[in-house]
């Protein structure tokens, strides 16, 4: 009965990503069509992005002066009733608030502030239940961030397909039934605390340790390295390649993240024959060549092709480094996993940024914003050979 409890701990954290899933792409999907709708420039397109990502990684902050006071089910309950109520605000809010861009951004921080939350409160939920590898069961739950969004890309796609994109308001509510249930499901499953009251690490104790910037600065790396591709690809697609956007859809966003889960779900299933940090290293290196192709190709489809690779190379780079630091810093407790997210999503702000403001710069050529987007995974590289002569 017990192990049954936990698995249904585990079943509803694979949810918890599924919703981090839809917040995070579902709006990137809708760009060119608030750009449509309301005549917004693809400044402030870039700006939902920048937002949506300063606001989860400034709850990663603030998350470690209270989410071991008021408890982890509280927390996650309404992470996910705060994830609900912005998306259902992203199709109501630009009609009843003055300006339909500060609905938008309205929205957008509600759902980014139970974003943030999940990103922290999930990873130690399922480190803190009883299974056999850790490791394996890190990466086996953030691949469910993928299979979420493709799932994300597919319906939607099919959605707005079939019911036209003048439904995409119908389809923002009809996504926030998920964190709606997950949020019940949350209420009655059992859930452990990752270290016993008082004892896990301050965070001015980690921030005292030089390891930890190592793996602070791997995970900001392997953030901007993921979602300077991802947040980009479907409008990379449908606008630089030509294509449309159903085409775009599925070919870019839907592409990269299949790749990424099925790297992840491999992760999982030989963890105990692999060097996780070679691993790393060698994704690394990939990422870097991936970004190259998709920006310098001279064809779509081998474009295509480079996004689809960076999916697969970043794959690992998150699951791995939280891992790694968890071994490395076994008492690090809530506020490690707190401080590396908030490291990751500042990645996830600063990568999609980066490339939209290259891109605006010239012209607004994303091919220009991808390839500028390479310096992170070439950072990441160098910081995984320096963890590793350190640990030496």
């Amino acid at each position: 009965m017990r192990a049954a409890g936990y698995r249904r701990t585990i079943h509803a954290s694979y949810l918890g990503y599924i919703t981090q899933a839809v917040v995070n792409n579902l709006a990137p999907l809708l760009f060119l069509i608030f750009q449509d709708t309301y005549n917004l420039p693809l400044e402030q397109i870039t700006l939902l992005i920048t937002v949506n990502f300063c606001v989860q990684l400034t709850v990663d902050l603030l998350s470690t002066l209270f989410v071991d006071r008021i408890g982890y089910r509280t927390c996650i309950v309404a992470a996910h009733l705060l994830c609900a109520v912005g998306l259902i605000g992203l199709a109501l809010f630009p009609t009843l608030f003055g300006t339909p861009y500060a609905g938008l951004l309205c929205a957008v921080v509600l759902y980014a502030v139970g974003g943030g939350l999940i990103e922290v409160l999930i990873s130690p939920i399922v480190e803190a239940c009883p299974t056999e590898s850790k490791a394996a069961a890190m990466s086996l739950l953030h691949s469910f961030y993928c299979w979420g969004t493709v799932a994300v890309v597919v319906v939607s796609t099919g959605f707005l397909a079939l019911a036209g994109k003048g439904s995409w308001q119908a389809l923002c509510c009809l996504w926030a039934i998920l964190p709606l249930g997950n949020a019940l499901l949350f209420t009655r499953v059992p859930i452990n605390a990752l270290t016993e009251k008082n004892e896990g690490m301050r965070p001015g104790e980690l921030f005292s340790n030089q390891i930890f910037w190592l793996f602070l600065v791997l995970m900001l790396m392997a953030g901007a390295s993921e979602q300077g591709m991802s947040q980009w690809a479907s409008a990379f697609a449908e606008r630089g390649l030509g294509v449309s956007k159903a085409v775009g859809d599925l070919a870019g966003p839907c592409f990269f993240s299949l790749l990424m889960g099925t790297a992840r779900a491999l992760s999982a299933k030989y963890e105990a024959k692999i060097d996780l940090l070679a691993v790393i290293t060698g994704s690394g290196a990939l990422c870097v060549g991936a970004y190259l192709l998709a920006a310098l190709a001279p064809s779509p489809l081998l474009s295509l092709l480079g996004c689809g690779l960076c999916g697969l190379s970043v794959g690992v780079l998150w699951p791995g480094i939280f891992s790694l630091a968890s071994a490395h810093f076994p008492k690090g407790g809530t506020a490690l996993f707190a401080l590396l997210a908030l490291g990751g999503d500042l990645g996830c702000s600063g990568g999609p940024t980066l490339v939209g403001l290259v891109a605006g710069a010239f012209g607004e050529d994303l091919k220009a914003g991808l390839l500028a987007a390479l310096v992170f995974p070439a950072v990441l590289v160098l910081c995984s050979l320096l963890y590793r002569k350190a640990k030496h």
